[in-house]
């Protein structure tokens, strides 16, 4: 199990640049496969082979009929899925640090106050990521690799040998004279881990589905808010508090309104001149 130290390193670095969900899925990682198949189960599979009981004397038989049933024993079997599994986790882990290169570059030259220097993008000046863009792309291509393979492991396991330990099978591999009957040892404790095992890389596929989805989701919720915001669709205008800004409808109003009132004035200044004449001839008629 040492083998897998540096790849407990390189995912804990990993584990800044996910999300929560992925956090999560990290933890189980560490937690539940790594340490309890270092802790517990390489202790129990130990004495598999050496144990292992055939009713026959022929030399040979018994490492053939093992080889028959296990082509690969369970605990490579698992250590060779953790790594699978992870590979597409460090893959996208390279990816970010890549850009986090490039965008401290951009920063360095920010600082130095060159010009046309675009701004970064997916990290801020802590060193923080922003998942989208390329690197969401990024992100969820290696939860889809993550969930194939989980799924594929799982498959392969039940193909294998099946979720559970048989006491005893039959073999009739050359040299075997005749079918001889194995029997293996701690059969009831070796299923325990075997189910203990199968349980958590369900979880741990549950887990990636689950973010995989909880991405998109965010990523359609963006995109349709996004274009509501560029269409001014479900907006309301803000109220405006000082004085309403000027028009051309406002100046066309404008400008009828004085022409009636030019026409009022008129009207009036015509009816005085006829009540003065009315006057004049009324006086003059005396």
């Amino acid at each position: 199990m040492g083998d897998l130290g540096f790849l407990s390193k390189l995912l804990e670095e990993v584990n800044n640049h996910s999300t929560v969900i992925g956090k999560v899925w990290m933890t189980v990682l560490f937690l539940f496969r790594i340490m309890v198949l270092g802790a517990g189960a390489e202790k129990v599979w130990d004495d598999e082979h050496s144990n292992l009981v055939c009713n026959t004397q022929q030399p040979g038989c018994e490492q053939v009929c093992y080889d028959w049933q296990f082509p690969i024993s369970h605990i490579r079997f698992w250590v060779l899925q953790i790594i699978f599994v992870s590979t597409p986790t460090l893959m996208y882990l390279g990816h970010a640090m890549h850009i986090i290169s490039k965008e401290n570059k951009l920063r360095e030259r920010i600082q130095r106050h060159e010009e046309n220097v675009k701004s970064p993008k997916y990290t801020d000046d802590k060193g923080h990521v922003r998942i989208k863009g390329q690197l969401l792309g990024s992100y969820l291509t290696q939860l889809f690799c993550k969930i194939l393979l989980e799924i594929g492991f799982i498959v392969g396991q039940y193909y294998l040998y099946g979720f559970v330990m048989v006491p005893m099978f039959s073999c009739s591999q050359s040299p075997c004279p005749f079918t001889v009957a194995c029997y293996m040892s701690r059969p009831t404790e070796k299923t325990i881990f075997i189910i203990f095992m199968l349980a958590v890389a369900c979880v741990s596929l549950v887990l990636s589905v689950v973010e995989l989805f909880f991405l998109l989701c965010s990523r359609v919720r963006c995109g349709r808010g996004g274009g509501r915001h560029r269409h001014g669709l479900g907006t309301t205008a803000p109220p405006h508090s000082g004085p309403p800004s000027w028009t051309p409808r406002m100046e066309l109003d404008t400008v009828a309104q004085n022409q009636l009132n030019t026409l009022h004035g008129e009207r009036q200044s015509l009816g005085g001149s006829l009540d003065g004449a009315k006057d004049d001839r009324l006086l003059g008629g005396h």
